[in-house]
């Protein structure tokens, strides 16, 4: 179950190539070499430094995962209502195959926050002015577009969110409304007006729209007519990051994550509360820390839940009662990666670390770089991510990089440039996988 002892490195050497393009094959999977002889030394400056916990006896065990699996769709934020989309299959090289403008893109006053979504052969996609497109997913031809935005408002958008379910797309958006579309047509069903902003995606499972506000107000819907089932409230919070977690819905349970850095889960049906959690850690290195905003997405994987806070800390939970059965000061605000009897995680010190999922014990550990420059400390560099495709992690970063590592080893694989920085993490559905790059130009390779 153990590899490496040492400390994995992404060289300046390599990451050079990433941010120039680097090969063209960047998803072919190649046999791995044998490492350089020498310590691994990180070419960062971090105040602090993740290691893995392994010793000598470990040193020759290895990571097993299981299969890749084809995953048809990716109907919502994180793949599944649960988010827990273990290992997808996808062909062994992957080669881009068309690229689509979905509207408008980033800029200083408007940020992409979460990735698109595939359903039934169509991809949809939510841009920084509230349109939502639908596209063909196989060859990105544009069936129809709809503005979101109300009558009377045009301006103040704060991206929100989609998801899919049974012939609609649901979103929410930064006006404080959820709203129904007929995925076929584009033509608005119905809308429903919430306590707050929304900056994240709904989820969507079993008739029922659960979605949070920046208020930290759990709104949930019927999917028929928008009528309100209940609702649940959060501790407020005054200062957060940008963006949130869509909540994790599993069976009977729904795992909502606040912007206070409390995980509460409820029932489904009533939305009585089973047991409630504070991921605020103790260990603050620096100002960021001090936010226990938790905008990676919980995943909730055979009974267990895994979640990450931007304070700094890692945590599974008992689904049913919230007991901690492991904690780990490796924290940030991307979305754990949970496959097979791991979890791959980047940290908010922009750390690649591949953790067991029964002790919390981590395995190895890839320091991606923080800066272009790292002895000027000049353009800051942000992954998101990962991905696990076929025996590939895919991250993604601000400066327009895409690298493919191996789940095994942390070793970079290859890389690809991206047509702009990419600020949400890629997806993966029906062979393809799609990036959103900051521009709004959205990729698709196979």
């Amino acid at each position: 179950m153990i590899v490496k002892k040492h400390i994995l490195r992404v060289s300046l050497l390599v990451m050079s190539a990433v941010l120039l393009g680097a090969c063209s094959s960047w998803f072919g999977l190649e046999e791995e070499t044998a490492p350089l002889p020498g310590d691994r030394i990180s070419v960062l400056l971090h105040e602090t430094t993740l290691s893995p916990d392994l010793n000598a006896e470990e040193e020759a065990l290895q990571i097993r995962l299981p299969a890749p699996s084809p995953t048809p769709d990716w109907p919502q934020n994180g793949g599944y209502a649960d988010h827990a989309m273990h290992h997808i299959q996808a062909a062994a090289n992957l080669n881009k195959v068309w690229s689509v403008d979905i509207g408008a893109g980033a800029d200083s006053s408007a940020r992409f926050t979460t990735s698109p979504i595939v359903a039934e052969g169509t991809l949809f996609a939510i841009d920084t002015q509230s349109n939502i497109s639908a596209f063909n997913a196989e060859t990105g031809k544009r069936l129809w577009r709809t503005a979101l935005t109300p009558d009377k408002e045009d301006d103040g958008h704060i991206q929100g969110g989609i998801a899919y379910e049974r012939g609609r797309v649901f979103a929410g958006t930064g006006f404080a409304e959820v709203i129904a579309i007929d995925s076929k047509s584009g033509k608005e069903i119905w809308r429903r007006k919430v306590s707050g902003p929304i900056r994240t995606a709904p989820t969507v499972r079993g008739g029922r729209i659960f979605v949070a506000t920046i208020d930290n107000m759990l709104h949930v819907l019927s999917a028929h007519d928008g009528a309100t089932l209940w609702n649940h409230s959060g501790s407020r919070e005054d200062t957060i990051l940008l963006g949130s977690a869509s909540p994790a819905v599993s069976e009977d349970v729904v795992v909502v994550p606040y912007t206070s850095g409390e995980v509460v889960a409820l029932k489904v049906e009533n939305g009585r509360q089973l047991w409630s959690v504070s991921l605020s850690s103790g260990n603050k290195t620096s100002a960021s820390s001090l936010i226990s905003h938790i905008r990676g997405n919980p995943v909730v994987d055979r009974g267990r839940v895994f979640v990450s806070s931007n304070s700094g800390l890692m945590a599974s939970l008992d689904l049913r009662s919230g007991t901690p059965l492991w904690e780990k000061n490796i924290g940030g605000y991307q979305s754990p990666w949970v496959a097979g009897d791991y979890i791959f995680t980047i940290t908010g010190n922009q750390d690649l670390a591949a953790v067991e999922r029964n002790s919390g014990r981590i395995l190895w550990v890839n320091t991606l770089p923080s800066y272009v420059d790292p002895e000027t400390r000049e353009s800051h560099i942000v992954w998101n991510g990962p991905l696990l495709v076929s025996d590939r992690l895919i991250v993604v970063s601000s400066q327009g990089a895409a690298v493919a590592i191996s789940p095994y080893s942390g070793r970079v694989i290859g890389s690809e440039k991206m047509p702009d920085g990419v600020s949400v993490p890629p997806i993966a559905a029906g062979s393809y996988v799609y990036f959103l790059a900051n521009n709004a130009t959205l990729v698709a390779y196979r």
